[in-house]
Formats: structure tokens, sequence, C-alpha cells
């Protein structure tokens, strides 16, 4: 087939490669390896309040807190406690052997002072650097894990505010890319370097940045979450859950409203995501629901360690930026491949399917503007700042997507994929779908398609774009 081509389709666009129908494909049978292996299983109660703490919701209760879960750690593990009522709190510290038990009735809510999230070496957006620690947190721990019915109210307007602020100041400097990075806003939950770490049935509400992020971690499993960050506003970057160079992660039965990815897996950016190459692999999100956010399932931009083995299943996405969403920059190297998602519903999604492998240039590309001298530059900048050499390990690859058992209507468009005249997007695999949108898309810099029983059908009737791509096979 020509390499530069239009598909053309009937006027009223259907895209149909088969009458059969086809079973869902078999989950891989890695998926029963995935998630927390244990949980902390002893009763002994510690209760906060027995350490000081007061559930008034203005009085600083930190310290208190912390002492519960330190004296609980200390015998061995166990329960710690609240009693109903609203406890205002800094950055806590889960240790192992501790279930941090925030039941119904109980409200822990986040400091609104930056001061009471001590800075950590962490990593944030692909790049290891400086940033204020969680307000909880799990940081080289084994065994422990956060569940309740209760709420964590992070109340993050203020942080949201500082960004805002600060980036209308950077950007007429040429200063986009490193705005996230500058105006440190403290996330809700943060695993890290863990194992065995289960967060189970919490409300989780106005991030002050990402909600979740599982980091540097292994065997997670994240079940029965409620994200609600559009409450009081809309907090940029308010990510629901994020796997950053992690492995064998559950995430099931959570139900996502937020301003930025829904699900979102990550591996690093750039020169320092490269210098790290930690993957994210073996990954499960199965019976799930986003609302407001950028993606029901997005991977990247940060792909520098590569993200592979994915299994997504049972999702539904209402009014959801867009469905599934790849995307990359000519800067971050790593492959994303061996993404199975199935079993979708859609309903008012801008996307079914997009993928970019050159993504939002003004945020993804660093340069610095004249009048600054690299030599006194914060650490982070000059990461952020190296290039990567040779270029060519910068390109980032795409191959090996599946996407069967699909059910899209009212999207604003099925398709919009684009790769790179150096790094086509290779092998896609779509079975079972039907979508119903305002127009079909298009296609660029791929090879490889497969297509088998897929109807599409537009309000406007015009054909999917297909250009500068080859081997694009249908099934009859």
């Amino acid at each position: 087939m020509n390499s530069n081509y239009i598909l053309v389709l009937s006027s009223i666009f259907w895209l149909f490669f088969s009458n059969a129908t086809l079973a869902a494909e078999p989950e891989p049978a890695w998926v029963k390896k995935t998630g927390a292996k244990t949980f902390p299983t002893k009763k002994q109660e510690f209760k906060v309040k027995a350490y000081g703490a007061k559930s008034d919701g203005t009085t600083l209760n930190t310290r208190a807190i912390q002492a519960a879960i330190d004296a609980c750690a200390a015998k061995g593990g166990g329960l710690v406690t609240f009693e109903p009522g609203a406890y205002l709190t800094g950055s806590i510290f889960l240790k192992k052997g501790v279930n941090l038990l925030i039941a119904k009735g109980v409200e822990l809510k986040g400091s609104q002072d930056i001061k009471d999230y001590p800075e950590i070496d962490t990593r944030v957006a692909g790049i290891e650097m400086k940033w204020p620690a969680a307000l909880i947190n799990c940081i080289g721990q084994d065994n422990a894990a956060i569940t309740g019915e209760g709420i964590v109210n992070a109340q993050g307007k203020p942080f949201w505010d500082f960004y805002w602020n600060l980036r209308r100041e950077y950007e007429p400097k040429g200063l986009r890319w490193i705005v996230d990075y500058d105006a440190k806003r403290p996330r809700t939950v943060l695993i890290s370097e863990s194992s065995n770490i289960t967060l189970k049935n919490l409300t989780l509400q106005q991030a002050g940045f990402w909600t979740v992020q599982i980091l540097y971690s292994r065997q997670v499993t994240v079940d029965g979450v409620i994200v609600r960050n559009n409450i009081d506003g809309h907090g940029p970057s308010t990510d629901g859950v994020d796997v950053d160079s992690s492995s064998y992660v559950l995430i099931q039965n959570c139900d996502i409203d937020c301003n930025d990815d829904d699900f979102c897996l990550k591996a690093g950016r750039d020169w320092d995501g490269l210098r790290v190459n930690r993957p994210t692999e073996y990954v499960v999100i199965r019976n799930c629901v986003a609302r407001a956010g950028g993606g029901l399932l997005t991977l990247g931009s940060e792909t520098s360690g590569s993200i592979r083995h994915v299994f997504a299943t049972n999702l539904t996405a209402n009014g959801t930026g867009n469905g599934m969403n790849i995307k990359s920059a000519t800067t971050r190297g790593g492959t994303v491949e061996d993404v199975h998602f199935q079993n979708i519903t859609m309903n008012g999604v801008s996307n079914v399917l997009q993928v970019t492998l050159n993504w939002n240039p003004s945020y993804s590309y660093s340069k610095l503007p004249e009048g600054y001298t690299e030599a006194n530059l914060p650490a982070h900048w000059k990461k952020m700042l190296t290039k990567v050499e040779p270029t060519e390990k910068g390109v980032p690859h795409c191959n090996s997507i599946y996407l069967s058992d699909i059910v899209a209507k009212d999207a604003k468009r099925a398709i919009n994929a684009v790769g790179l005249p150096e790094s086509l997007l290779t092998n896609f695999h779509f079975k079972n779908m039907q979508i119903e949108g305002a127009t079909a898309g298009s296609i660029a810099y791929s090879r490889d398609w497969h297509f088998e029983n897929v109807n599409i059908r537009t309000k406007d009737a015009a054909p999917l774009k297909v250009e500068n791509s080859a081997s694009m096979q249908t099934v009859k």
C-alpha cells in the first residue's frame, strides 16, 4: 500500500472490517502476580488522641499522628486510628506493619502552609530533585496500608493559586518548561521505594499536585479509591494515580475526577530519566471510572525508562479528555510497548485514541533564555537543560498496542495518532470497536496497523486521513 494515501470510506463513514463477534483477549499470565502480597495483620490499636491529637479541624496534629505511627511500628505494627472528626496535619510518614485507618466520619485535612511539608529527595514529573513531602508518605517500607472509608482532604487551593501566579510570571520569560518544577506543591499520597503496600477505600480530594504517586516501588495495590479534585475549583496537574518507574501494581475499583491524567504511567524524563533508566511494567488497571481529566489511561509523557506490559480492562470514561493517550517527546527516549486496553466504554471523550511523540513543545523542551547564567542555576534546572546525547537516544518508540472490545459514543474524534519520520507507530491492533463521534481523525507516520470488526460512524462523514504510513491491514 502506498505510504501516502487517504483511506476513503462511505458517506456516512463506516469503517467496518468484519461482522464476526469475537471473544475478548485473554489476560496475560503475569496479571495474577500484581498487587500487594502481604497486608498488616496485627490488630493492636494506637489511637492518635492518646498522643495528643485534636479533632477540631484547626489544631496542627502532625507530631501527634506521627507519634502514634512510630509507637505502632515500634511494637511490631497494628492499627493507627482516629475518633470521628477533622484532623489538620502536615506530612506524616507511614512505617512497616502499620495500617493507617481513616474510618468513615474521619477527615484528615492537609495543612495549607508549605512549611508543614519538609523537602525530601524524590522524583517529580520525571526529574529527581528536592520536593516537599506528600501529605501521607510511605518511603522505604514494606507491608503497610492506608485504609478506611474516611476523607483525606488535601485542601490544595493555595497551591493551585501559587502555580498559576508563577506561570503568569514565567511564561513571558520563556520559562514554561520549568514552571511545574519551581512551583513546589505537595502530593497527597506518595508510595516510594516500598513494597507490599495497600491503599484502599479512601476518598481523596483537592490534591495540591498529584493525588497518588507510586514511585520506584513494587507489589502495590490501589483499591476502591475515590478521587475528587474538582471541589471548590480546578487544580492544575492534579493527576489521579501515577505509576512511576514501578512494577507489579494493581489498580482496581477506583473512581477519579481530576484535572490532568486520571490513570497515568510514567518512567522518567529526558537526560535524568535516561540516567535512572527504570521501567514501569506489569501494571493492571481494572473496573475503574474516569470522569474529568486528561486521559482514562495515559502513558507518558515521561517515557525514558520505558513503559511495558500493561493490562487495562473494564474501564469507563465519562467526559474524559482522551480514552487512551500515549505521549512523549523527542528528548524522552524509551519505548511504550505491550499495552492491552480492552472492554472499555467511553462517553463524550475528546479522542478515543491519541498518540503523539512530539507532545506539548513549550513544556517538553528546555531552553535557557538570554540573560541567565547556567552556572548559577538550581540543580533541577541544570538537569532539565542537560542535552541527551547522542540525539537518537532521545527518540521515543511505540509499538505493540492492542485495543479491543471498545464502545465509544459522542466522541469528538476517533483517532489522532502522529509518530515521527524516524520513529513510526508500529504494530497497533484494533478489534471489536464501535465508535460514534464528530469526525474520524488522522494517522501519520505509522506502520503495520491491523483492524478487525471496527466501526466508526461520524457526523461529518469525512474519511479517516492516513499519511506517511504503510501496511494498514484490514480483515474483511
